[in-house]
């Protein structure tokens, strides 16, 4: 059928650059203890996930990103564009919720886990 428009994956239009996301910092060691930095340890996906779990900072602020979760040590901020510039990109699924997509798991590309997981914590600071 001519004019018909293909169904997306996500009812959300594609975030803009400068938007803000948040990465609750879950475990106690994806935080340098020394300097205060997120380790890239925070930015691997764990065998079941399709991407890593971030919320919109638009619409949830630090604070209320922390108290989703029973223990939370910290929030890293990532501007979206920023993930982008290492070919990754954020998906929003919810109103106030997205996933970091394009990962591979540690188990399927070891190197290239380490190196995105890196570059995401060299990209992200605790708010």
């Amino acid at each position: 059928m001519v004019g018909v428009a293909k169904p997306s994956m996500t009812e959300f239009e594609p975030l803009p650059t400068d938007a803000v996301v948040y990465r609750a910092l879950l475990r106690k060691q994806w935080i340098d203890e020394d300097t205060g930095c997120v380790k890239a340890d925070a930015y691997f996906l764990r065998a079941s996930e399709l991407g890593l779990s971030v919320n919109i900072a638009s619409v949830c602020s630090p604070e209320q990103c922390a108290r989703l979760f029973r223990k939370c040590y910290g929030v890293a901020s990532l501007e979206v564009g920023r993930v982008r510039e290492i070919g990754l990109d954020v998906e929003q699924d919810s109103r106030n919720h997205g996933n970091i997509i394009g990962l591979p798991h540690r188990e399927d590309e070891l190197a290239e886990a380490e190196r995105l997981a890196g570059l995401l914590a060299k990209r992200s600071h605790i708010v």
